[in-house]
């Protein structure tokens, strides 16, 4: 399935800046590729020192963004197993802004990131390959609202999209 073709039915509204992130005629799984492909290239020629950049007060270092990534695709992913397994279990939602402080991710160096993004970002694209059209189009319910599997999957993806995105705009 092409992004083009996921319904706005599907997610949430908060999610569409995502999901519009993603290339329209792109699959899920040529979606994960690609983004893990872009998002390591970046992270590879970042420098360590940059790492603890705020681009201002108050807002999250690159590390901490960077954790954020990966926390939110584990989150996500997590939606998608369950809702692919035909679990109806209402999800919570969960509170980024307390993820990243308990994080500690200031005190990551790069190569683990990258080991660690490496790691998830692989997880997701075997969970992905691994699903029928069957299971992608199942529908579970996390922080109030109907998703699909498939919406998720393009969910991960374009979170990505828009956070590197912001990171190209305002921190390198």
């Amino acid at each position: 399935m092409k992004r083009s073709e996921l319904p706005s039915t599907e997610y949430n509204p908060f999610y569409h800046n995502y999901v519009l992130a993603v290339s329209e005629n792109a699959t899920i799984l040529e979606e994960l590729v690609s983004g893990s492909d872009a998002f390591l290239g970046f992270l590879n020629e970042l420098s360590e020192d940059k790492l603890r950049y705020a681009y201002a007060e108050g807002k999250w270092t690159l590390s901490e963004l960077i954790v954020h990534i990966i926390d939110a695709e584990r989150v996500f992913q997590y939606r998608a197993l369950r809702f692919a397994r035909g679990d109806k279990t209402p999800l919570p939602g969960f509170e980024q802004d307390d993820y990243v402080p308990a994080s500690e991710a200031n005190g990551r160096k790069k190569q683990d990131l990258i080991s660690e993004y490496k790691a998830v970002r692989e997880s997701t694209i075997q969970l992905f390959k691994s699903l029928s059209n069957e299971m992608l189009g199942r529908i579970g319910v996390a922080s109030g609202s109907e998703m699909s599997v498939r919406a998720l999957g393009f969910i991960i993806s374009g979170h990505q999209a828009h956070h590197l995105r912001i990171i190209n705009e305002r921190y390198v």
